[in-house]
């Protein structure tokens, strides 16, 4: 089976609106991308409760709560100056440098 590694627009350190599911309307920063799952985990979203054997890790054992990766077709980059959801496109520079900005605004992603 091959692995395809998709394109993923979004970065760590991006801040990020949910637009389908269960955590709908919540915003977040991302955390990691997942470019062989074509996923994303944005903090404080897609949180599940996970039961744990004791082991070295939790000693104790018990029920830990971890962050799961959310589909990146079901989030958004947050645009701040109208505080919505918008795309992500590429402008290239006279020096040829590739920039990220937002599709609705214009304006660059710093």
């Amino acid at each position: 089976m091959e692995n395809k590694i998709y394109k993923i627009r979004l970065k760590k350190g991006d801040t990020v609106i949910v637009r389908i599911g269960k955590y709908k309307g919540q915003t977040g920063t991302v955390l990691a991308t997942h470019p062989r799952d074509n996923k994303v985990t944005v903090e404080g979203v897609n949180i599940i409760k996970k039961h744990v054997k004791p082991n070295k890790a939790y000693p104790q054992g018990g029920i830990i709560e971890m962050t799961k990766p959310i589909a990146v077709s079901k989030v958004a980059i947050v645009d701040p100056s109208t505080k919505k959801a918008s795309r992500i496109g590429y402008q290239i520079d006279k020096e040829g440098n590739k920039t990220r900005v937002f599709k609705s605004s214009g304006k660059e992603i710093k």
